[in-house]
């Protein structure tokens, strides 16, 4: 068997296959000698089949599932052991047919097309700066966490009328396009919180009624879609499409959130018994928290920025047109070029982004340890816990669940790409000049949540 390199440019190549019939003649022999032993065939003994017509049979089905499998392994160990990595999987190259005949077979000749991985050039260092967004953890920050708090952990109270953070128990009616209760339409109870309508005119019209009150509304506009306006109608999700879009609600209560007051019952419930004293010690607190909290997210815009910035400067040709029919190749279902054009954009800049993390890595021996993605996974585990209230179980069990989520290869790539990101933010903290600068809250979240920040 024959191997060969045969470089187009840079960046692609292609690999010629040449097998001769004695690399593949005894195990092809060797298969249809067992296939005898096995076959059934009317007229004769088990076993006594005679081979002209077993190679009638199988013989050139035999034939090309051994060529096959001799060619992939040829082909991926030659390409394991040149100085350069390829993108995606060779494929066959389709304007050039198979040389060889399978009615007579002989030598036989296979051509792969191949991209390779360009070499890339990080440019990063302690002469680059960049803007480190950080909140500015005010009293109007403190004094609205503190009301989120004591909503969260107050109680509801009927209430006289409706209020922009109130919610009510509304009777819905379906009406036709008449305007009139629909004949045998939806009629339902349910709950509507004020705080999640969208649409300012309907939650202004609301504020300032009372029970009794009655008002006509598309169920849309006072839920949040979905599942959430299927649950308030007390239908199924695949039937929104066949309601009307105009129903009746009757308010039947208004439903106040009374406040809890700031006091040691509070206190301790927020942060441990006896942890925090008093309001001033609560607000100490809150700040501390939210700092920790806010951190993360500042991280996270930093690497963003940083790893955009990275995208548009470093300089990264790829084999664009054997990346996209190795995309339209490696599809479940028939996607047409058209549609792989079109998102393209987005592919290649996230495949510019995985081989400049990549190139940073190797070139900072920047790894991750099985033992530490298990530690990682552990501690996963132990939030989720803490969030349903639970202890967690003992380290073994632990160290066992932990095995056991990394074992699944689509949520162990989530717990490594999360901890490359991570990696990744501590390189470049460490790597570049910060400058911070302090936005009030809703600059930070219009920040955080723009995507080319």
């Amino acid at each position: 068997m024959d191997v060969t390199l045969d470089k187009v440019d840079d960046l692609n190549a292609l690999v010629k296959v040449k097998v001769e019939k004695n690399d593949y003649q005894d195990k092809v022999d060797e298969t249809l000698k067992s296939y005898r032993k096995q076959a059934n065939i009317p007229g004769f003994r088990k076993g006594k089949v005679p081979m002209g017509m077993i190679k009638k049979q199988y013989g050139q089905s035999v034939l090309a599932e051994e060529l096959n499998k001799m060619v992939s392994d040829s082909l991926f160990k030659f390409i394991d052991e040149q100085d350069f990595e390829v993108m995606g999987n060779p494929l066959p190259k389709t304007d050039e047919e198979v040389k060889g005949d399978f009615n007579n077979p002989d030598t036989f000749e296979f051509i792969y097309e191949i991209g390779i991985t360009p070499n890339v050039d990080v440019k990063l260092s302690g002469k680059n700066k960049y803007e480190y967004t950080k909140v500015k953890i005010d009293d109007k920050l403190v004094n609205k966490q503190i009301e989120d708090l004591t909503r969260r952990y107050g109680k509801l109270v009927a209430g006289e009328k409706v209020g922009e953070k109130d919610m009510i128990l509304v009777q819905l009616v379906e009406l036709n396009e008449e305007g009139e209760i629909k004949e045998g339409g939806i009629l339902n109870s349910s709950t509507v919180s004020l705080e999640f309508i969208e649409k300012d005119e309907v939650k202004k019209e609301l504020i300032g009624k009372k029970p009794g009150d009655k008002m006509k509304v598309n169920p849309f506009d006072i839920s949040r879609g979905g599942n959430d306006t299927a649950s308030m109608l007390g239908i199924k999700e695949d039937e929104l499409d066949t309601i009307s879009d105009q129903f009746e609600i009757t308010i039947n209560e208004v439903k106040v959130m009374e406040a809890a007051e700031l006091n040691q019952e509070l206190f301790d419930k927020l942060f441990g018994e006896g942890n925090v004293k008093s309001e001033k010690e609560m607000r100490e607190r809150i700040v501390e928290d939210l700092k920790n909290m806010f951190e993360k997210d500042s991280d996270k815009i930093l690497t963003r920025r940083i790893s955009n910035d990275l995208i548009e400067k470093t300089k990264i040709e790829l084999p664009d047109d054997f990346l996209k029919r190795w995309i339209q190749a490696s599809q479940k279902e028939q996607v047409s070029m058209e549609e792989i054009e079109k998102d393209y954009p987005n592919y290649q800049r996230g495949l510019k982004w995985q081989l400049i993390q990549n190139q940073i890595f190797k070139s900072n021996d920047i790894k991750i340890e099985q033992e530490e993605a298990v530690n990682f996974t552990k501690g996963l585990l132990v939030n989720q816990y803490a969030q349903y209230g639970m202890p967690a179980p003992e380290d073994a069990e632990l160290t066992a669940s932990a095995q056991q989520v990394l074992s699944d290869q689509k949520e162990s790539q989530q717990i490594f790409d999360m901890l490359a990101e991570q990696k990744m933010t501590t390189f470049f903290k460490e790597t570049v000049k910060l400058k911070d600068k302090e936005v009030d809250y809703d600059e930070y979240v219009k920040i955080a949540e723009d995507s080319n920040a």
